[in-house]
């Protein structure tokens, strides 16, 4: 009769376990928070179905890379190091996250992207409009 009660109420918790690790509707969606910055590193696009990432040829020679900082505002902070004196030019405006888009509007242009690999050290992100690819890291 024990063995009965142990073999009930081992099944009993099988079935809860499994009744408990149903999918939802965040399939392929990342739980990690987007807000922080990110320098940017690489930039490309497909080619016959491979991604070809190149060193983002928008970060100036010998200044800081250039960076997106997402707040948790909501506001959007693109800071962009350029010229011989690696000055700092630092634009803002807004983002949204919907799932895995992020929309990106700085003044009256709106960019929206698929978030292709959200980690703590990883933003990857590709135009929708354009299918460039943007890698920035942590």
């Amino acid at each position: 009769m024990k063995t009965k009660r142990i073999l009930f109420a081992l099944l009993l918790s099988i079935g809860l376990f499994a009744t408990s690790c149903s999918s939802d509707d965040n399939d392929g969606e990342t739980i990690v928070p987007i807000q922080g910055k990110y320098n940017l590193s690489q930039t490309g696009t497909i080619v016959n179905g491979q991604e070809v990432l190149i060193d983002a040829p928008q970060n100036a020679a010998g200044c800081n890379r250039d960076y997106l900082d997402l707040r948790v505002s909501n506001a959007a902070v693109i800071g962009d190091y350029n010229g011989s004196n690696c000055a700092l030019v630092e634009t803002t405006g807004t983002y949204v996250r919907s799932h895995n888009d992020l929309t990106l509007t700085i003044g009256t242009t709106s960019s929206t992207s698929d978030i292709m690999n959200l980690t703590n050290k990883e933003l990857k992100i590709k135009d929708k409009t354009t299918g460039i690819i943007t890698v920035y890291t942590r």
